[in-house]
């Protein structure tokens, strides 16, 4: 499957930012849907999750409570608001998926190009 992630740019702490995710193909809601981040000189860390039904989500500790993931299967699109931004924050996001749920960007077997976020302090 292929992924396509958007909806990154430059903003202020404090400020909103929605990414999507757009799937290629119609089996989309048989995946997991990540989303990872790459600051400069750092590795990729685990974001966010929402399993294949919707329900579940799982997000890494920094960013729970701000930032929400979501999907609409029907539109092969996948969603990480993102509330309350931090300069910490600052990255380059992924959207991945893979059949089974996972925290470790090496199990991923599908991952879009990335959208740069910059927040200013």
């Amino acid at each position: 499957v292929q992924l396509q992630a958007s909806g990154g740019g430059l903003v202020q702490a404090g400020d909103s930012l929605r990414l999507s995710c757009v799937a290629s193909e119609r089996t989309f809601s048989d995946y997991v849907v990540g989303w990872f981040r790459q600051a400069p000189g750092k590795e990729r860390d685990f974001v966010a999750a929402v399993t294949k039904t919707g329900y579940t989500t799982y997000y890494e500790d920094s960013v729970d409570g701000r930032f929400t993931a979501s999907r609409e299967d029907n539109n092969n699109t996948a969603y990480l608001l993102m509330n309350n931004l931090k300069p910490e924050d600052s990255a380059v996001y992924y959207c991945v998926a893979r059949i089974y749920m996972s925290r470790f960007a090496s199990e991923y077997d599908y991952w879009g190009q990335g959208t740069l976020v910059t927040v200013s302090s």
